[in-house]
């Protein structure tokens, strides 16, 4: 078992108001009363507030309990609850009432489903176009163990945006994302180009859990070869004691220099910055990528 460690003390740059009210409150409610989980909860995002406020949420598809047990993630790992098929249909009537135009949608990592829950992605996607005609979705799924049949489903469906976050650089993989494969995720980064090359893939990296400045050089190197063209970059921060602490808080200036490192190498758009997450503003950076075509995106998210 994994020792606890205390969380150390936020630097000033970490510390942000929470924007409660009628509007954050009114997005809790809907997601309670329509049984529905958000990853904005489940992971202790800190722009949770701020998004709620906005009227903007990520839904987490597929229970709120993982089969796997990052140690950077809140999440819940197990016991796991058999998908409910009315969830698509409930996801999409909830966008619809909160009026999206872009959609995210994720999951927890259901390594127990036959097909990883890919099905589930797919008749989310759909139910989401027929409640909301002109809706964009944008979903953040799991490597599926490397299933490309899986991610065949997935894309079939017709994200506007496949996401899949490679979280950390390559060495790091064992003590942070003991269940994951930093190859693995490559290689479906790669395949969704292959397989489906108009649509953009995005991919996300935390800061702060003991990489080197080489290493996540090579990681930004490593997803712009697999066909990654949009980029997140945020500070790991620890949800609670019994998760890996923070190795160094990333001042925002070197999230800078990373934005403008991987925008010197050829990626569409990046959002880097200390609070910055793999959902946060998506359709922003989206609707940049889309009027701007792919030319390099200057985003201002912070």
């Amino acid at each position: 078992m994994m020792k606890t460690a205390a969380r150390a003390k936020k630097p000033p740059w970490l510390k942000k108001r929470l924007p409660t009210g009628p509007d954050y409150e009114l997005v809790r409610r809907m997601m309670k009363e329509g049984s529905l989980h958000t990853v904005c909860e489940e992971a202790k995002c800190p722009n949770q507030w701020e998004c709620f406020s906005h009227h903007t949420a990520t839904f987490l598809i597929m229970g709120d309990h993982c089969t796997r047990n990052c140690r950077f993630c809140a999440v819940l790992h197990g016991p796991l609850s058999k998908p409910d098929p009315d969830e698509p249909l409930r996801v999409a009537k909830a966008a619809r009432s909160l009026g999206l135009q872009y959609v995210v949608v994720t999951s927890v990592t259901r390594d127990d489903l036959p097909d990883g829950g890919a099905s589930l992605f797919a008749q989310t996607i759909q139910e989401i176009r027929r409640q909301n005609p002109g809706a964009a979705v944008e979903v953040l799924i799991p490597d599926f163990q490397g299933d490309e049949r899986s991610l065949a489903v997935v894309l079939d469906a017709g994200p506007a945006v496949l996401n899949h976050n490679i979280e950390t650089v390559e060495r790091l993989y064992p003590r942070v994302r003991p269940g994951a494969d930093y190859r693995r995720s490559l290689q479906l980064l790669a395949r969704a180009r292959a397989y489906r090359p108009s649509i953009p893939r995005k991919s996300g990296m935390m800061l702060g859990l003991g990489e080197t400045d080489e290493e996540v050089r090579q990681a930004l190197r490593d997803l712009f070869r697999a066909g990654c063209r949009l980029l997140t970059m945020g500070q790991y921060l620890q949800p609670s004691d019994g998760h890996l602490p923070v190795e160094r808080f990333v001042p925002p200036e070197a999230f800078e220099t990373w934005r403008t490192f991987a925008l010197d190498l050829g990626f569409s758009a990046v959002s880097s910055g200390p609070f910055v997450r793999s959902s946060y503003k998506a359709g922003e950076m989206y609707r940049a990528v889309i009027e701007s075509g792919p030319a390099n995106s200057s985003l201002s998210l912070l």
